[in-house]
């Protein structure tokens, strides 16, 4: 069995800028376990904790970061989930002005959510649990992001498919990467409209890998099925138009189609969706079949620029 190094949830960040100073390292290949403190920095512990009285400076924080040996800015980190253990218990929060139904909101609002069988209780209902990473991110090429806003280095992308077995492709922009993670999900709906899902600390496993000289223009995921694109900007329309941009760029590429019949290729294929809608930077994702791509993703995309995407 491989040695899993432990990043403690006390070594943390509250932004991704160009200058991360790292807490450790790994070779890629290593496994390491990030150990993480909830999005509300473990400050709800019952229904009488509303977000009023939060301190908000608290709020979104990821471990790390820690070097990957012999990343390069040009290069491309891949992270495999390999497992994510909860706390047994995690909470929702929402209240006037947060979320996409915010100004309809006359009052806050704390639930504890028991996480028991597999699943998440809410009132009478028995969720069952999808657990999965809201926050990933690697060092900025230019300026600061806070670790609630996400961009081209990853972040806040609140994406319910960054789960166990999937496939976070980042783009490197800094020697070694300088990766952190945080803001597990017990579960978590497309939109995460109240903006908040059910927070958890958790133990996250992960293993590297350096993709050499592949430049990405977002980041993807890649599950089982399918590889999704996911851009981040300030409108949701934004994100979805430059989303659907890169899908089609990606087909026209990877078939070495015209941009026409890439384009009527997505249209047929390709699901354009949305990740969340409640950040700073909203994220849209394009959600691409594997049976319309050209064998493994690492085949044809290692050794490439893909910067054109977007």
């Amino acid at each position: 069995m491989k040695t899993i190094k432990t990043i403690d949830s006390a070594q943390y960040v509250y932004a991704f800028t160009p200058e991360m100073a790292p807490v450790s390292h790994i070779a890629p290949g290593e496994m390491v376990r990030f150990d993480a403190l909830d999005a509300l920095g473990g400050q709800v512990r019952a229904e009488t904790d509303i977000l009023a009285g939060l301190d908000f400076d608290r709020v979104n924080p990821a471990t790390g970061p820690i070097t990957i040996d012999g990343a390069k800015p040009g290069d491309t980190l891949s992270v495999t989930l390999h497992s994510i253990e909860m706390d047994e218990q995690g909470a929702i929060v929402t209240g006037p002005g947060m979320g996409v139904l915010g100004d309809e909101m006359t009052s806050y609002a704390t639930r504890m959510l028991p996480i028991r069988n597999a699943a998440v209780e809410f009132g009478g209902l028995k969720l069952p649990v999808r657990p999965m990473v809201g926050v990933i991110g690697v060092a900025t090429e230019t300026g600061r992001y806070a670790t609630g806003t996400a961009h081209r280095h990853g972040g806040n992308m609140d994406t319910k498919e960054i789960g166990v077995g999937s496939t976070v492709y980042l783009p490197v922009s800094q020697d070694g990467a300088q990766l952190a993670m945080g803001d597990v999900h017990a579960v978590m709906g497309d939109g995460e409209v109240c903006v908040s899902a059910c927070e958890v600390a958790a133990r996250i496993v992960v293993e590297t890998a350096v993709l050499k000289a592949t430049r990405l223009a977002w980041p993807m995921v890649e599950t089982s099925e399918r590889i999704h694109v996911l851009v981040s900007l300030p409108t949701i329309e934004e994100a979805l138009i430059e989303a659907t941009r890169c899908a089609v760029s990606l087909l026209q590429r990877a078939h070495g189609l015209s941009k026409e019949d890439a384009y009527m290729l997505a249209s047929l294929a390709v699901d354009i969706g949305v990740s969340q809608l409640v950040d700073p930077n909203k994220t849209a994702k394009a959600s691409i079949p594997k049976y319309a791509l050209p064998g493994p993703l690492t085949d044809w995309l290692s050794g490439q620029d893909w910067r054109g995407d977007g």
